[in-house]
């Protein structure tokens, strides 16, 4: 018998990262499709703040986890290393 806990927080964490990557991504339709990673961090978190929610330490590494999760939506025009993201895809 599978621990519907467990599978509650994990379908939260999917939810909170996919409603991020939601917001990465309007960020860099805003931005002209492509912007620096502190840039799209900065804005995000503003983004949260306007809607008054909250922003916390561990948000800049959740930006980044979203970006490498979601790479069907995200890419770095200029190669690995590289701290700028595009837009490659509109999430659907």
């Amino acid at each position: 018998m599978a621990d519907t806990g467990i599978e509650a927080a994990a379908q939260t964490a999917r939810t909170f990262m996919e409603g991020l990557a939601r917001d990465v991504a309007l960020v860099l339709k805003r931005l002209g499709g492509s912007a620096h990673q502190n840039v799209v961090i900065d804005c995000v978190a503003a983004m949260k703040r306007n809607r008054g929610e909250p922003v916390g330490q561990d948000l800049r590494h959740a930006i980044v986890q979203a970006f490498e999760t979601y790479n069907q939506w995200f890419t770095r025009p200029f190669g690995e290393g590289s701290m700028r993201w595009a837009l490659i895809a509109d999430p659907v």
